[in-house]
């Protein structure tokens, strides 16, 4: 089972690094498997650190694939580097081990500290869609245009019947960027 959450690790100047993540648990670490290359995968390798943040505010997925902020840091309780300062939860996480790979090597993450902040009060259909057009745009280059653009209709009905303020404006994101490629694409045909 994966995970939809947004990983927070910093590079050897300090410079955070926000993008969402699907992870696993493995018993009581967890389990991230960034391509290669990555930024992620980079900065976790340098630091051997990261953080997990579990967050139900869907502009930051839209944000972090469209190169938008909408979300502020703060340092983590104890480990080097930062986590969300909205978030349900984080989890400070340490590398434990590297399972390497030609494509996705696997990275081990002990949990070294876990602070809940909220209570999780449950999705609206609109917000999985957010998030799956999200894991959509992070897939262009592997998945056909066709597809993407049906599962983008399908998605809409969900945002059109329970999307609230901040759903409406991280889909806009997101639906922006991906016709942005796609125009960008056939200019360089």
């Amino acid at each position: 089972m994966i995970f939809e959450t947004i990983i927070t690790s910093n590079n050897a100047e300090g410079i955070t690094h926000v993008t969402p993540f699907g992870v696993r648990h493995e018993g009581e670490n967890i389990l991230i498997a960034p391509y290669k290359p990555s930024i992620t995968l980079a900065n976790i390798l340098t630091s051997k650190l990261a953080v997990m943040n579990i967050c139900d505010d869907v502009r930051v997925f839209a944000a972090a694939l469209t190169n938008r902020q909408a979300w502020q840091l703060q340092q983590a309780n104890q480990i080097k580097g930062f986590r969300l300062a909205d978030c349900l939860q984080h989890v400070e996480l340490a590398l434990v081990e590297v399972r390497d790979d030609a494509v996705r090597p696997q990275l081990v993450m002990q949990k070294i500290y876990a602070e809940q902040h909220k209570p999780f009060n449950g999705f609206n259909r609109a917000q999985a869609a957010v998030i799956e057009l999200a894991v959509l745009v992070s897939r262009w280059h592997m998945l056909p245009q066709e597809k993407i653009q049906a599962e983008m209709q399908y998605l809409q009905i969900a945002i059109d019947k329970t999307a609230g303020e901040h759903e409406l404006l991280a889909w806009s994101w997101l639906v922006e960027k991906t016709n942005q490629f796609y125009a960008a694409s056939e200019n360089r045909e």
